[in-house]
Formats: structure tokens, C-alpha cells, sequence
């Protein structure tokens, strides 16, 4: 006998689905809160009794969470307690023999080690998320990453050829129905991508270019934006491009509006606001536009310390 029927399984999966779906612009706080009611809820359900297939499936529904959990937890700043979901999913992925999971909780590390400047570590995960999982589009994301690594150890040729192999492995994938999931990558987000390495390389034209595009592809008919953290990101990529230009007045005003986005992933947000500080600190050093700027992201990490909860 079984204490759970498939009913109950299938809206578990539901309600993780719409968590994923949520991801690009709910609030951290809320995503965070309802993440780790899922894993209180599925954890609990794991105590009955179950036949075999359920049981696996209730673990691959654990491991999703924890996948999501590690993701809103290091927007929020929670280095910690992000590693420890990371960690838990990678290891549910080895018991259940899902590859895909385990392909995840590598690209969710090698984004640790990106943000980190850990190029070794980066590029040390990407490999092993290749081995655990060669057909979803996980490695497409594995393959942006190594082109953002590269672009920023300034192998300009190794960006090429990530680049290649990233959009070679999107051009062989269905279309997806919800792009908006955060663990689908589908064409529109590779702008994203070819943007980031493109601003690195000094490409400006073509960094502006797709930056353009992501804020496009990131507002919805009626003008909101349904993609918010990629957006933040283009905009600093404009402000880099009109900063290299000589305008800084743009490099300023795009800088502050990236700032001041209510959903954002800090570590990724930083890394690259950071790039944009560093241009106009170099070229203005007197301005003052320049120093506010500076200000704004030193209070930014001053305030980004959150308390460490182990989920």
C-alpha cells in the first residue's frame, strides 16, 4: 500500500514547474520562502509509504527544489547555505542516476566559480556537467559559461568556439513551450550570452547590440519586464558601450537604472556593475557622476550580507 497516489505526485511536479517558471522575476524572498516549503512538504512525504518508482520521483522533485533553493539563495547573497542546496541536489542526482539534475548542480557551480573569478574551478565543472548529461539544454548553458569564462582570460579564440558548440547544441532542440523556465535555455536567452563575451572581447558594437535585443526580448507587449535580471545586465553592458564612447552621462544613467531593478541576482549583477565601475573610474576619476556611481554599488555590497540558513 501506498501513501501517496499519482495525483499528489503530479502536483508536486506542477508546483515545482511554476516555481522554475516564476524564477526570472518573482521576488528572491518569495521564491526563497515558497522553495523551502516544497522541500518541507516533499521531505515529509518521504516518510510514508511508497513503492519504488515514487519514491525516485519524490527524490528527483527533492533534487529540482534544491537546484532552485541553490539558485534564489545566492541571489540573495546566502554563499553558503547556496552550496549546501548545490551540494544536496548533485548528490540526489547520483542516487536517482539522473544526469540531468547532476548536470545542473555542475552549471549552478560553475556560475559559483564565474562569479568568483575561480576560471579553473569554472572550467572544471562545465566539463563534468558535459559527462553527466549530453541531450538537454543544460549544456548550452555549460558552454555560455566556459565563452564568459574565456572572454574573461581573454581568449578570444576560446570564446569563438564555445560560442559555436553553445548555439550548434540550441539549434539541435525543440522550441520550448515555456521559455521562461529557468532550467530550459532556449534561442532568445543566447543573446544574453553572446552579449556578455562580445562586451569582454571589446566588441562594442555587437556587446551593444545584443544588449539591445535582451532588453527587447525582456519586456512584455504592455511594457513590463518579465525578465528583469538579464535586462539589469544588458543595460550595463550599454553603459560600458557609452562609457568606452565618451558619454558618460548614458554610462551613468544605464548604470544606475541596472542598479536599481527590485529582482536581481547580486553576484551576477556585481560582476559586471563592477566592469562598468572600474571603465569610469579609469576614464572620469574626477567626475562626479563617477564617484556616486561607485558609491551606489559599495552600499549595494555593504547591505548584501544575509543571515545563513541551512535551506
Amino acid at each position: 500500500m501506498s501513501s501517496i497516489n499519482s495525483a499528489a505526485l503530479e502536483s508536486i511536479e506542477q508546483g515545482i514547474d511554476q516555481l522554475a517558471r516564476a524564477y526570472p522575476y518573482a521576488d528572491a524572498d518569495y521564491l526563497h520562502q515558497r522553495t523551502r516549503n516544497g522541500l518541507q512538504y516533499v521531505t515529509k512525504q518521504l516518510e510514508g509509504r511508497m513503492t519504488l518508482r515514487q519514491h525516485r520521483e519524490l527524490l528527483i522533485d527533492t533534487g529540482w527544489l534544491f537546484l532552485l533553493n541553490a539558485c534564489v539563495q545566492y541571489d540573495r547573497g546566502q554563499r553558503e547555505a547556496a552550496n549546501l542546496s548545490k551540494a544536496a541536489a548533485l548528490r540526489i542526482g547520483d542516487e536517482t542516476g539522473h544526469g540531468e539534475i547532476k548536470a545542473w548542480a555542475w552549471e549552478i557551480e560553475a556560475w559559483f566559480a564565474l562569479t568568483q573569478s575561480r576560471w579553473d574551478d569554472m572550467l572544471r565543472a562545465v566539463e563534468a556537467g558535459h559527462s553527466a548529461d549530453q541531450t538537454h539544454s543544460v549544456g548550452v548553458k555549460l558552454y555560455a559559461h566556459k565563452a564568459r569564462a574565456a572572454a574573461r582570460m581573454g581568449d578570444a579564440r576560446l570564446v569563438r568556439d564555445s560560442l559555436d558548440a553553445g548555439r550548434a547544441r540550441l539549434d539541435r532542440l525543440p522550441r520550448p513551450d515555456h521559455p521562461e523556465h529557468h532550467f530550459i535555455i532556449d534561442p532568445d536567452k543566447w543573446d544574453f550570452y553572446e552579449m556578455d563575451a562580445y562586451r569582454l572581447l571589446g566588441d562594442d558594437e555587437r556587446a551593444a547590440a545584443h544588449a539591445r535585443s535582451v532588453i527587447r526580448i525582456s519586456t512584455g507587449p504592455d511594457g513590463t519586464e518579465i525578465s528583469p535580471m538579464r535586462a539589469a545586465e544588458a543595460r550595463l553592458t550599454l553603459g560600458v558601450a557609452a562609457d568606452r564612447t565618451g558619454d558618460i552621462e548614458e554610462a551613468v544613467g544605464m548604470g544606475t537604472t541596472a542598479l536599481a531593478a527590485d529582482r536581481k541576482s547580486l553576484p551576477s549583477l556585481l560582476l559586471v556593475a563592477d566592469e562598468l565601475d572600474k571603465e569610469l573610474r579609469s576614464r572620469y576619476p574626477r567626475e562626479t557622476a563617477s564617484r556616486d556611481f561607485h558609491e551606489r554599488i559599495m552600499t549595494i555590497k555593504r547591505g548584501t550580507t544575509q543571515p545563513e540558513l541551512p535551506f
